[in-house]
């Protein structure tokens, strides 16, 4: 079982109570749709990386376009603990659905 495919997962609170917090917060969402994240619930994005040094490429990215106030966290998990996450209330993702772990050896 390979563990090098790598998920990067992005959990945030961040403020939203003046129109500048609000603007860092948006801009922060835009970054991570723009840099191939997918949302899996509202302050929770999760990217694919073929291996550990992507995944860290992209940490360092998120380092650098953070807002300076509220929390960022970011995970690495592999592929393998991604896909076995328990859905407790409501639906996978279609992103959750999109890639069965099978098909991971052809990334």
């Amino acid at each position: 079982m390979s563990y090098k495919i790598m998920r990067v997962a992005v959990f945030f609170d961040l403020p939203t109570n003046t129109k500048t917090e609000r603007k860092a917060a948006t801009q922060f969402r835009k970054f991570l749709l723009d840099d191939g994240f997918d949302m899996l619930q509202y302050s929770i994005y999760t990217r694919l990386c073929p291996n550990r040094d992507v995944a860290e490429k992209h940490m360092m990215r998120i380092k650098r376009h953070a807002p300076d106030s509220g929390s960022v966290r970011l995970l690495y998990l592999t592929e393998h603990q991604f896909t076995h996450m328990h859905v407790i209330v409501g639906e996978k993702t279609t992103q959750e659905k999109s890639v069965p772990a099978g098909q991971l050896a052809f990334f």
